[in-house]
């Protein structure tokens, strides 16, 4: 015996129509073919919800159906499910275009039809646009390497690319003149055709016109009948202060025609920050190795600094030891958003000579003695310079 369609569908036979609207767009969307492929028992229930949803949301036939149950629709009655032979009702349609009818005129309040199957890969119910409308043209993307000076400071580029533009000897019509422009016979100008499996249909691209949706008779022989021709192009890209490398810069307009009078893609420029040989950068922040004199070191005092911006002067506190690291506050790259500079940290190695004079060893060596340092003791500050040196 048929399973009673409220019982089907999970609703109450008093029902309302949006309730009952409500069970069949969950379900329908659960058991698709497209969303459970090759699972038979799947497509069967698809089915058998799509024959429950005709009946109970047409009142003529869920009164037939709350009076007469199944056999309502019996050979001889208003008409079978799933187009059964049968009587003044005409037949029921298949579960496809049921599906495709619910979905397709929910709109955007509901997320329309292909909101559930755009990205599925099943393609069977997809809905295309007028082939012969205003179609954009294709983004293009390209890189750009820059130096680290002038992502610090911003830049203008020049950038010279190749890109489709709309063809000038036909004006992008593809034709040697309109009249040999036709509507395609095969697709009858919609670009796609219809195939079926089983109960299921499927929307290909035409064959004959590519899905352009028409022919053409007489191509321009500037284009051969695209309407698009390539060109070199320029553009100046203005590149922000503090971009990083994977920054990415869109030039409207720049980018590949589009068709059938349609505006044109954009110009994406990927922004590649080159190494310096001086400064590694970390974010916003820039980081610097820098020798430093043993004497400097010891007894302290003022040494320049690189910066991006130019050299600023910094104190060096009497015994700094290598690796130690000093804070330039505010002279590290701009923030691409706002809010001013990171900063650059300076860390010094202190240098130890390597070859000295006579004098400067005497020198050296009454300091160690001046110090306490004694060769039968512990290594000492002479001891180990010694032992450095040599």
């Amino acid at each position: 015996m048929p399973e009673d369609y409220y019982q089907m569908l999970g609703v109450s036979k008093d029902a309302s129509l949006q309730e009952i609207k409500k069970a069949y767009r969950k379900l329908a969307v659960k058991y698709h073919p497209d969303k459970n492929p090759g699972n038979k028992e799947a497509e069967e229930k698809f089915k058998q919800i799509s024959d429950a949803y005709q009946v109970l949301s047409d009142e003529e036939k869920r009164a037939a159906y709350d009076r007469y149950g199944h056999a309502a629709f019996q050979a001889g009655g208003m008409g079978g499910p799933s187009g059964a032979a049968g009587g003044g009702m005409g037949g029921f349609r298949d579960a496809s275009d049921v599906f495709r009818e619910f979905f397709g005129s929910m709109g955007g309040g509901m997320g329309g039809f292909e909101s559930f199957f755009g990205g599925m890969g099943g393609g069977s119910y997809e809905e295309h646009s007028d082939p012969n409308e205003p179609q954009r043209g294709s983004d293009l993307r390209m890189e750009l390497s820059i130096t680290l000076e002038e992502a610090a400071k911003g830049v203008e580029k020049t950038i010279r690319y190749s890109r489709l533009a709309v063809c000038k000897t036909c004006g992008g019509f593809g034709t040697a003149d309109k009249s040999s422009k036709k509507t395609c016979p095969t697709c009858k100008g919609s670009g796609h055709v219809m195939t079926s499996s089983g109960f299921m249909r499927f929307s290909q691209t035409c064959p004959k016109c590519g899905g352009k949706g028409y022919v053409i008779e007489k191509p321009c022989q500037t284009c051969g009948g695209t309407g698009l021709v390539k060109e070199k192009a320029e553009t100046v890209i203005k590149i922000p202060a503090g971009v990083y490398t994977g920054s990415r810069l869109r030039k409207s307009g720049a980018g590949n025609a589009g068709e059938n009078g349609g505006e044109a893609g954009d110009l994406y420029v990927v922004i590649e920050v080159l190494e310096n040989d001086v400064f590694e950068r970390d974010g916003d922040d820039l980081r610097f190795d820098m020798p430093i004199k043993f004497t400097l070191a010891a007894l302290g005092g003022s040494v320049e600094v690189k910066t991006l911006t130019g050299k600023v002067s910094l104190k060096i506190p009497a015994g700094t030891q290598t690796g130690t690291v000093f804070r330039l506050k505010g002279h590290g790259m701009p923030k691409l958003r706002g809010g001013g500079n990171g900063d650059e940290y300076v860390k010094v190695h202190v240098e130890v000579p390597k070859n000295m004079t006579s004098e400067q060893k005497s020198k050296l060596e009454d300091f160690a003695k001046a110090c306490g340092d004694d060769a039968d003791k512990e290594p000492s500050f002479f001891s180990r310079a010694k032992k450095f040196f040599s």
